[in-house]
């Protein structure tokens, strides 16, 4: 939009403008131009002027006998509201119409009508207007159409004004507002300050709305406003000339009653459209602003925004053809709601300091054929996954959150997640089109069930892209044709094989690993579906994680695994376990792992501290933190120095000086606190760096392209790598479906349940085992399992057999429930290896 065309806009600020009726009235208004104390002193007389004309048709003059037809006294007046009398009262200032006189029953309101007045106006000068410029500026506003809107958004301001009136602080509010939107003050503010009191703000929405009136002023108010900031903010960048703008969204965000369903319907979305028009630097000024917020604070604009989120997703019928992403009223609040959030990770419990360094090695990325071909443009974020451009400007993560002023999951809206329809929103990510939003951009909102199915979707395109990439060059150069990452391995000999061959392949072309998985088994005849590598990861981790090996130890209290610092294995070794780990996300396959969370908190770039030994190792945990607490002399009670000791996979006590010379130096009182924190970063991360490192650049070398990091937080990877361990199988059932002649009413499947509920935690997981392929639930548990039960004949001793691929259990009709229950037990306990039936 060029000069012109913004000059024209409906939005576009007035501008002064000389009269065409001839050289007289240009040489009067020529001083006009030059003197914009004049001219403000002009729109607010215009401005005074449309407030009286809209209070006359609203509450009338006084006189029962009035003759003016537009006046609310006058006999067979037609009452409007509110919206109608603003527009009405700026027909009649353009007209010029008749203007009643107060009567003397209404001189109280008068009088405090013309005080609000006074101070409106003498907030802008001291100076005096004559008649005869009033005339002028009546002259102008007639002659010029383009100014309509803003003379609207005066109307508006002045219905508001009018129907204050009624309230002692309406002139106090109205002076608030003119004096802290000044230009001096904009140098001396912090990063996370505004030039609006607050806390005035809020003393003044808990005195005014209590009054109808008021709300219905508010309400009209921000209707007319929100079109007009949305193009102030679009095409004329306000916010850069004037930051005191921002004012406007502090002060509308403190309205309490925001979310009342009044609002929900015209107000809130169109003010939302307007604030998701912010520039970033604005809505980080925001974020830093609201992360002073109290929790309760915080909570309160979350449930406003995702009440209006809800309330539209509700009231439409959203599928394939009607987009959710289309509805620009969720858009612009979920973008809104991106500000709140990263103002709750600002608000919480930081940890700024405690980074993983990065590889020293680049990881080789794939080929750069890859997206292009399959969405027909050039793949971005080459130097790895996107960051969020809020995220950024804040110079934050939220993975530097431990603790949120509001639970995340807070901010996850359910029945945005129900409409969503995924593969569509996957793309519109992936093009990064402008006029087409994708809700991955703000993960914060979607639950881990639909992030996952997101991650697959991107997975799936990679692996596609890769084998179209291969079959291109089997033909170009000759090459033999490899589209699967394939791995033959021998059941009694599954490490050797599996870790040798992956070896070779992150040597030769690391960018294989991002093919999809191909496991056979020698000697058997299954065939990969998915199943076959279900079985792969699990046997692969059973001998990764035992003891006897010595890569990692076992801690008996917690259930829990950690990497072993005196391991005779190389770093090759936890290379290739990071790429297992890698593969199972990458192939969608749930591993049998226990690892503390810091773990995971590595894994997205974060040290270990000492709060991380709370789960980790508790019982030093538990140590160190009375250590911490003791009231005592701990020089002279515990006689601790820096070095401690700690014992080998042989037993064998190895010491360690946490500063040099650390044995002759004691802990005090003083120096505690550092004792415990590089006791923690010594158990957490030096001990295990070599390790560590190495297993994580084998996780990156498959994820690294991946928006992993981008979508989830670290307990939620630990979900994706491990699955659920709340087995609900009432919620299996549920969802559950039957052929082959069976159905949820067959006596065969009615016993089938009630022996299935009967087992205990064991059995459960052995059946998990044989139908599925794994013994955990999957990402959002047992009820987004899809099990399909198919009669597999008349009653017979054969056992029940099942196809892991496909999570499909081949369950005869055995006569009775006992027969039932024995040839079922008997499959799940005794099943290994595949066939072909």
């Amino acid at each position: 939009m060029n000069s012109d065309e913004k000059e024209d806009c409906e939005c576009a600020p007035p501008q002064a403008e000389t009269s065409s009726a001839g050289g007289a009235d240009r040489e009067h208004e020529e001083p006009e131009i030059e003197n914009p104390e004049a001219s403000r002193m002009k729109r607010a007389a215009a401005k005074h002027l449309i407030e009286r004309y809209y209070h006359q048709l609203t509450e009338g003059c006084g006189n029962e006998s009035c003759s003016n037809s537009w006046c609310a006294s006058s006999v067979g007046f037609s009452r409007m509201d509110n919206n109608e009398a603003a527009v009405k009262a700026l027909e009649l200032y353009k007209v010029n119409a008749k203007l009643c006189d107060p009567h003397p029953s209404k001189k109280g309101t008068a009088s405090a009508y013309q005080e609000s007045s006074a101070h409106s106006n003498s907030a802008c000068s001291n100076k005096k207007m004559n008649h005869k410029d009033i005339h002028s500026v009546r002259d102008n506003f007639k002659g010029k159409d383009e100014d309509k809107d803003e003379d609207e958004k005066e109307a508006a301001a002045s219905s508001t004004t009018a129907m204050e009136e009624d309230s002692p602080t309406s002139s106090s509010s109205s002076r608030l507002g003119e004096c802290l939107l000044g230009e001096n003050d904009i140098q001396k503010l912090a990063p996370d300050e505004v030039s609006v009191d607050i806390e005035a703000v809020r003393r003044v929405y808990e005195r005014l709305l209590s009054n109808d009136k008021i709300e219905a002023a508010f309400l009209n108010a921000l209707v007319y406003l929100s079109p007009n900031v949305e193009c102030d903010l679009t095409y004329h960048n306000v916010y850069s000339r004037d930051p005191n703008y921002l004012n406007l969204f502090v002060i509308v965000m403190e309205n309490s009653n925001l979310h009342s369903p009044e609002y929900l319907e015209i107000a809130l979305p169109q003010f939302c459209k307007a604030m998701s028009k912010l520039p970033l630097a604005a809505q980080a000024k925001l974020a830093r602003l609201w992360s002073h917020y109290s929790a309760e604070q915080i909570r309160r604009m979350v449930e406003t925004f995702q009440q209006l989120i809800t309330y539209k997703v509700i009231s439409n019928e959203f599928n394939s053809r009607n987009l959710v992403n289309d509805d620009d009223a969720v858009v612009a609040a979920t973008k809104c709601l991106k500000i709140v959030y990263y103002a709750n990770v600002l608000g919480g419990d930081l940890d700024m300091e405690h980074n993983e360094e990065e590889d020293e090695e680049p990881i080789p990325e794939s080929s750069d054929l890859t997206l292009q071909e399959l969405l027909g443009e050039e793949r971005r974020n080459k130097k790895g996954p996107r960051v969020d451009p809020l995220e950024t400007e804040l110079g934050i993560r939220t993975s530097d959150c431990r603790r949120p002023l509001v639970p995340f999951e807070e901010f996850v809206n359910e029945p945005l997640n129900e409409v969503l329809e995924m593969d569509k929103d996957y793309t519109f990510f992936k093009v990064e089109t402008e006029n087409k939003f994708s809700f991955m951009t703000c993960p914060f909102i979607l639950n881990a069930v639909t992030k996952n199915l997101g991650l697959y979707y991107d997975n799936r395109i990679r692996m596609y892209s890769e084998r179209r990439i291969t079959v291109l060059y089997s033909l170009v150069q000759g090459q033999q044709l490899n589209p699967y990452l394939r791995l033959k391995v021998r059941r009694d000999h599954i490490i050797d094989d599996a870790l040798v061959r992956l070896e070779m392949i992150a040597m030769e072309n690391p960018a294989d690993l991002k093919k999809q998985l191909y496991v056979e088994f020698e000697g058997e005849q299954g065939v990969d579906e998915g199943g076959v590598s279900k079985e792969f990861f699990q046997l692969v981790v059973e001998e990764i994680f035992n003891p006897d090996i010595g890569m990692f130890t076992y801690d008996e209290h917690t259930k829990l695994f950690w990497f072993n610092p005196s391991s005779f294995e190389n770093e090759g070794q936890y290379t290739l376990i990071g790429i297992v780990l890698g593969l199972a996300i990458y192939n969608n396959c749930i591993l049998d792992v226990h690892f503390p969370m810091v773990v995971y908190r590595k894994l997205m770039g974060k040290k270990g501290t000492f709060r991380d030994l709370a789960d980790a190792n508790p019982v030093l945990y538990q140590s160190l933190k009375e250590l911490l607490e003791y009231e005592g002399s701990v020089e002279e009670d515990m006689m601790i120095t820096f070095q401690i000791s700690h014992t080998d996979l042989f037993g064998n006590a190895l010491m360690y000086d946490l500063r040099e010379n650390g044995d002759k130096i004691p802990v005090t009182n003083e120096n505690r606190k550092e004792f415990v924190a590089q006791y923690s970063e010594y158990i957490l991360n030096k001990s295990v760096e070599k390790q560590f490192k190495a297993f994580r650049r084998g996780f990156h070398m498959v994820t690294n392209e991946s928006p992993l990091k981008y979508l989830f937080r670290p307990e939620e990877i630990e979900l994706l790598i491990c699955g659920s361990r709340n087995l609900d199988f009432l919620a299996l059932e549920e969802t559950t479906e039957y052929d082959g002649g069976y159905n949820r009413d067959s006596r065969i499947i009615k016993e089938f349940w009630e022996t299935l509920h009967s087992f205990g935690e064991e059995q459960k997981r052995l059946f998990l085992q044989f139908t599925t392929g794994t013994d955990r639930a999957p990402v959002g548990g047992l009820g987004k399992l899809k099990m399909i039960i198919a009669k597999n004949g008349p009653d017979t001793d054969r056992l029940p057999t099942s196809h892991t691929c496909f999570n499909v259990l081949l369950l005869p009709e055995y006569s009775s429930k006992e027969k039932l229950r024995e040839r079922l037990l008997k499959a799940i306990t005794y099943a290994k290896g595949f066939g072909m039936l």
